[in-house]
């Protein structure tokens, strides 16, 4: 994914451009949304961001996206400002990402690639780095058409059928496919492994608390205030990639495992939510979710909805316990923190935080050990014939996991609750 124009030595001058396209019924405000791809691009390591705009468009340009006067107002700027990377904060097809570098005489960037970019900077684990790779790749399978400008170049045939170029495309979109194969069977391994883990978790019965929000919300400041760990926080977009988990003690003794996650963002390309379906397993597996949100932030009531759309496109349980945590409360001011403790006591389900200073993180661990409810154990029991009473109730408790007859009774594994333990033994 690496290009030359991301990797001199100055750092490479970049211009963001946000087109806000009329048709489009946004429910986010175009200058917020300049302002995020702003933010994204400087979660690019040696980018410098010189200069900023929202472009209004009454209607996309088929060939070049931007209408002809438009075109040169932009190239006059990049000229003026000596830019090397122009990102657009949208979709860009094949065809206009090709003509408007040719037009402007620069690299360009559209709001996929760009992601892409930072995931490719990001990914530490394995299964990262090869989930990107393959989004990668399927990015790039749809943009062939840009690379061959020349398109006499061939590797064979004489160009007769689907015109010139067709034959070195039809190579490179081979090479591609067969790359896709061999990484999709190098997850596999990896999947699998992380599922034998997971498996190994299951025998200890600690709860998963996962922590899910909208990007730079304060979720690994708030992993590394729970959990003691030192997972990179920075006021960053994206600055987590990989899933972290760490165990954590509750004030009652309890322990848990709480699992940090990828930040959501809206529009996430598609490449990427197929690709991070894996990763954000854990959120699939979670007790307890944990929705983090950067209540300071003007359209943090978007971010949320854009969370719950792509939760449940991830198939989470309705059923599923979620604590909504306010982060970012040393941010507001005393009139605006006032009207969320109303708000807070109306709904029950809000804890306000602050990641930074610690405060409410106290009641956030109660709320989470409430929510749990009490805790489950596995054990193994040895009932004799005789005990058909005490066989029969673990049953109606539905508590009952595996049973086998062996020669004096049944072996009977369980998975119950500290009362109906209690409850049982008193039987």
């Amino acid at each position: 994914m690496s290009d030359p124009v991301l990797s001199r030595e100055r750092p490479t001058r970049a211009y963001v451009l946000h087109p806000d396209l009329k048709e489009a019924q946004a429910r986010r405000l175009p200058e917020h949304r300049l302002a995020e791809a702003v933010s994204l691009a400087g979660a690019l390591p040696d980018l410098e961001v010189v200069g900023a705009d929202v472009v209004r468009l009454p209607k996309p340009h088929a060939g070049h996206l931007f209408g002809t006067g438009k075109l040169q107002e932009i190239k006059q700027k990049l000229g003026d400002l000596e830019v090397d990377l122009v990102l657009v904060d949208g979709p860009v097809s094949p065809v206009q990402q090709r003509n408007l570098e040719k037009e402007w005489g620069v690299k360009l960037l559209d709001r996929t690639g760009l992601i892409l970019e930072i995931f490719a900077d990001r990914a530490r684990t394995r299964e990262g780095v090869l989930q990107v790779e393959l989004a990668a790749l399927s990015y790039q399978r749809t943009r062939l058409v840009r690379a061959w400008t020349h398109l006499e170049r061939q590797r064979g045939g004489f160009g007769f059928v689907g015109g010139p170029g067709e034959t070195q495309i039809e190579a490179d979109r081979r090479a591609i496919d067969e790359q896709v194969i061999k990484i999709r069977r190098q997850l596999a391994k990896v999947v699998k492994t992380r599922e034998l883990h997971r498996a190994a978790r299951r025998k200890v019965p600690f709860p998963i608390v996962a922590l899910v929000g909208y990007t730079n919300a304060g979720k690994s400041t708030l992993f590394n205030r729970m959990t003691g760990a030192d997972v990179l926080a920075k006021d960053m977009l994206f600055a987590t990639l990989d899933p972290t988990m760490r165990g954590i003690t509750l004030p009652s003794g309890r322990k848990v495992i709480l699992s940090d996650t990828v930040g959501f963002i809206s529009d996430l390309p598609h490449e990427l939510v197929a690709a991070f379906r894996a990763t954000l397993e854990e959120v699939l597996e979670a007790d307890l979710i944990l929705h983090v949100r950067d209540i300071s932030h003007p359209e943090t009531e978007e971010q949320a909805e854009d969370v719950g759309e792509i939760l449940e496109s991830l198939g989470v349980a309705e059923d599923v316990p979620l604590i909504e945590v306010w982060n970012k409360v040393d941010a507001l001011s005393p009139e605006i923190r006032a009207a969320l403790a109303v708000q807070d006591a109306r709904r029950g389900d809000i804890q306000a935080v602050s990641a930074l200073t610690g405060e409410g993180l106290d009641a956030l661990t109660a709320a989470i050990e409430s929510r749990l409810g009490e805790e489950r154990l596995d054990e193994v029991l040895n009932l004799l014939f005789a005990e058909g009473r005490a066989r029969a109730w673990l049953h109606e408790q539905n508590v009952v996991r595996s049973e086998r007859e062996t020669k004096d009774g049944w072996e009977i594994a369980v998975n119950w609750s500290t009362s109906q333990r209690q409850r049982f033994r008193a039987l």
